[in-house]
C-alpha cells in the first residue's frame, strides 16, 4: 500500500508493508525510497503517528539520498558554479582583464573571484586548489594552537597533503598530516579531525581509551564522521 503524505510543503510518497512482526519501522533505501513495516494488526492512526514523530528526519535522509545518487558531477569553471568552503557553497565568478599580469583567486566569504587574462580552466582549478591548500593550513595550524593546552604533547611536524583515502594520520613520530580538502567541511568537522589527530600523539590505536579521549574534548564526533560519510563526494574541485 502506498501513501501520500503531504506536510509542509514537501509530498512523499510512503510503501507501508504489512508484516509478521512486533514493532513499527521506517527505512530508507540508497535512492530515497521510504518503506514504513508494520505488524499485520497496525492501524492507519499508528502508522501516521509514526510517520509524524519521524517526519523532519525523513524528509532530510530522503533528501541526502537522492542527492547522492545524482552521482558525482565534474565540476564547471563558469561563473555561477559553487565550491564548498567551511561548509557552505560559494558562487565562483571569472573576472578577465587582458592587461592583468598575474592570476589570482579572491574570496570574501561571499563568492569566489578568479581574476586573469584569459580564461584557462586548468589555470582556474590549480588556483582555486592553492587557495584551499592555503587556507586549510593556516586553519589547522589555529585549532592545533586552539586544543593544545589540553594535551602534555605537541606535534613534531604539521602537513597539508592530497591523500585522498584519508582526512589525516598520525605516525610515531608525532608528524600530524591533513588532507587539504578538510578545508570544505564545516568548522565543527574540521575540529573533530584535528582532535582525532592529536589525540593519536597519545594512542596510536582506536582503542577504547582513544575514543574516550576524543570523546572528552569532541562529545558530538560522531555527527562529524556522519557528516565526512555523506558529504565526502562533495569535497572536490
Amino acid at each position: 500500500m502506498i501513501k501520500t503524505i503531504i506536510k509542509n510543503g514537501d509530498s512523499l510518497d510512503v510503501q507501508v508493508i504489512h508484516k509478521k512482526r512486533k514493532t513499527l519501522g521506517i527505512y530508507i533505501d540508497v535512492y530515497g525510497n521510504v518503506e514504513v513495516r508494520v505488524p499485520k494488526n497496525a492501524t492507519d492512526a499508528q502508522i501516521d503517528a509514526l510517520i509524524e514523530s519521524k517526519w523532519t528526519w525523513i524528509i532530510k535522509t530522503t533528501k541526502e539520498m537522492q542527492e547522492k545518487t545524482k552521482g558525482f558531477r565534474k565540476k564547471e569553471y563558469i561563473d555561477g558554479e559553487t565550491f564548498l568552503y567551511l561548509g557552505k557553497e560559494y558562487p565562483l565568478y571569472i573576472d578577465l582583464d587582458e592587461s592583468r599580469s598575474q592570476s589570482r583567486v579572491q574570496f570574501d566569504m561571499e563568492k569566489f573571484v578568479i581574476s586573469m587574462q584569459d580564461k584557462d580552466e586548468e589555470l582556474i582549478k590549480k588556483l582555486i586548489t592553492k587557495f584551499y591548500k592555503q587556507q586549510c593550513k593556516k586553519l589547522i595550524e589555529s585549532r592545533i594552537a586552539n586544543y593544545q593546552h589540553y594535551f602534555s604533547v605537541k606535534p613534531r611536524e604539521i602537513k597539508i597533503a592530497s591523500n585522498k583515502k584519508t582526512w589525516g594520520t598520525c605516525n610515531s613520530q608525532r608528524q600530524l598530516t591533513f588532507n587539504w580538502r578538510l578545508v570544505m567541511a564545516p568548522m565543527e568537522v574540521l575540529d573533530y579531525v584535528v582532535i582525532h589527530e592529536m589525540c593519536h600523539m597519545i594512542h596510536l590505536n582506536h582503542d577504547r581509551s582513544f575514543w574516550r579521549l576524543v570523546g572528552k574534548y569532541k562529545p558530538d564526533y560522531e555527527q562529524c564522521q556522519e557528516w565526512l560519510r555523506q558529504s565526502h563526494w562533495k569535497m572536490v574541485v
